[in-house]
C-alpha cells in the first residue's frame, strides 16, 4: 500500500470516548497534553534543523484555552492526548516567537516526515471547517462545536441539527494508451510548465468508475475504460480525498473543454519519465511536485504499477 504525504498519521482518534465531555476536559488539563498552535491554517514549526510540530503545553497555551480559542482533540499518542488550537483571533495571533514559525501547511509537508504531515492536515482540514461553519445550513442559527471538534450543533432549540466535518472525493485519473503514452493536462492556475493528471470531484449519484470517465470526457473528449483504483490522498485544501486511479483511452483525439483546462497532450513514456524527475526544474516541462498524488501516479506507471 501506498502512503502518500498527508496520510499515515499515528494518532489514536478515541472516536468511543470523544463524546464524553468529562473525559475530554480531563485531558485538556493534563501536564502532558501536548498542543498543536495554528495562526491562519498556518501551523507553528521548529525551523532549527529538522522542520517539525512546535508541540506546546496546556500551561503555554492556557491564556488561549481562556480566552475560549477553537480547540479540537487530534487524538491520543501512546497515551498522550494531543490537540490543535487556533489562535487567529486573539489579541496574539503569532505567540511563541521563540519556539519556530508559522508555517504554510503544504511547505512544511514538504520539508517534514511523513507522520508530521498527517498531523498537519488533520488539524489544518479540521480547523478551516469549524471556521466555515459557525452557522447552521438548516436555520441559519449559530451553531457549537461538540465531540471534541468532530461536530457543530445548532443552538436553535427548535432544530439543533447536528453538522459533522466534511471531505469532498476527488478523483484524479492517470489516463494512458497500448503505445505507452499518457494524457496529461494544465490549468490556468499551474506554474509555467506543469503538466498533471486530470482530475474532478465526485458527483451525487456517481461512483469512482462514472466519475472517472465523466471527468475525461468533459475535460478532453475522450472515451476510456479499465479504470483501476490506485490508491488516495487526503488533501487538506480545504478538506478533499484525492482518489487515484488508472484507465485506458479508447480513442486519442484531443477535444479541449477550455474552460477546465488551458492545454492537454499525449506525452511518451521517456518524456513522462523526465517530467517526473525534473520536478523542480522552473525551466522545464514538468510535473507537479512529490507531495503530490499525481507526482506518484507517474510514478507509479513508470515502475509498472
Amino acid at each position: 500500500m501506498h502512503t502518500h504525504t498527508f496520510a499515515g498519521g499515528w494518532f489514536d482518534r478515541a472516536g468511543h470516548i470523544r463524546r464524553d465531555d468529562l473525559w475530554l476536559q480531563a485531558q485538556k488539563r493534563r501536564e502532558d497534553a501536548r498542543y498543536l498552535v495554528m495562526s491562519r491554517l498556518r501551523a507553528l514549526m521548529t525551523v532549527d534543523g529538522d522542520i517539525e510540530v512546535s508541540w506546546r503545553s496546556g500551561d503555554e497555551v492556557r491564556p488561549f484555552l481562556e480566552a475560549d480559542c477553537m480547540v479540537v482533540l487530534l487524538g491520543l499518542h501512546e497515551g498522550v492526548p494531543h490537540f490543535a488550537i487556533d489562535i487567529s483571533r486573539s489579541e496574539d495571533p503569532r505567540a511563541f516567537p521563540e519556539f519556530g514559525r508559522y508555517l504554510d501547511v503544504r511547505s512544511a509537508a514538504s520539508q517534514a516526515a511523513g507522520e508530521q504531515a498527517a498531523v498537519l492536515s488533520q488539524a489544518r482540514s479540521l480547523l478551516d471547517w469549524h471556521a466555515r461553519h459557525g452557522y447552521c445550513a438548516v436555520c441559519g442559527r449559530p451553531t457549537v462545536p461538540h465531540e471534541a471538534g468532530y461536530m457543530r450543533q445548532c443552538l436553535s432549540e427548535d432544530c439543533r441539527a447536528q453538522h459533522f466535518p466534511r471531505t469532498d472525493p476527488v478523483t484524479i485519473m492517470l489516463i494512458f494508451d497500448e503505445d505507452d503514452n499518457v494524457l496529461l493536462g494544465r490549468q490556468p492556475r499551474f506554474d509555467d510548465g506543469v503538466y498533471s493528471a486530470l482530475a474532478g470531484f465526485v458527483e451525487p449519484g456517481e461512483n469512482i468508475e462514472e466519475a472517472v470517465m465523466r471527468e475525461v470526457m468533459e475535460e478532453v473528449g475522450i472515451t476510456i475504460d479499465r479504470v483501476r483504483y490506485h490508491s488516495s490522498q487526503p488533501w487538506p485544501f480545504p478538506s478533499s480525498l484525492m482518489i487515484g486511479c488508472f484507465a485506458y483511452a479508447r480513442d486519442k483525439e484531443i477535444h479541449l473543454d477550455q474552460q477546465e483546462l488551458q492545454d492537454a497532450r499525449w506525452f511518451t513514456r521517456l518524456q513522462a519519465a523526465a517530467m517526473v524527475e525534473n520536478w523542480d526544474d522552473k525551466g522545464a516541462t514538468r510535473m507537479p511536485p512529490p507531495l503530490s498524488i499525481a507526482h506518484q501516479l507517474a510514478r507509479g506507471w513508470l515502475r509498472g504499477d
